[in-house]
């Protein structure tokens, strides 16, 4: 597989992996719901922490800093998937902005100055 399609699916993986995470979070703390939602929230954080090693960077920095428009880009679309509520034009705008800044960040051109 290719790198650049390896690093899509493994960012698409740990956005959906983080997001899931977070949200039984939110649903215990925010939603009433029982505290047995935190053992899949922590195995789907854990499983987010492990999806970004496989990020074709030489620096964590870089691949944790692009992942940043994805989270972006992904937590819309949960809210208009699971939560029911359409992102806006501005959304929309600001989540491709992020995705363009993220491609800069990881596939820009290195040299040495």
């Amino acid at each position: 597989m290719p790198a650049l399609t390896a690093s899509l699916l493994a960012y698409a993986g740990a956005a959906l992996a983080e997001i899931a995470g977070c949200f039984a979070f939110w649903a215990w703390l925010k939603l009433g719901k029982s505290p047995l939602w935190l053992v899949p929230g922590l195995m789907s954080l854990a499983l987010f922490a492990w999806l970004l090693t496989f990020i074709d960077s030489q620096h964590a920095g870089r691949a944790f800093a692009a992942y940043g428009g994805v989270y972006i880009a992904a937590a819309l679309c949960w809210m208009w998937v699971v939560e029911g509520s359409r992102p806006d034009r501005w959304d929309l705008i600001g989540a491709a902005v992020c995705l363009a800044g993220a491609a800069v960040i990881l596939w820009g051109p290195r040299g040495s100055g």
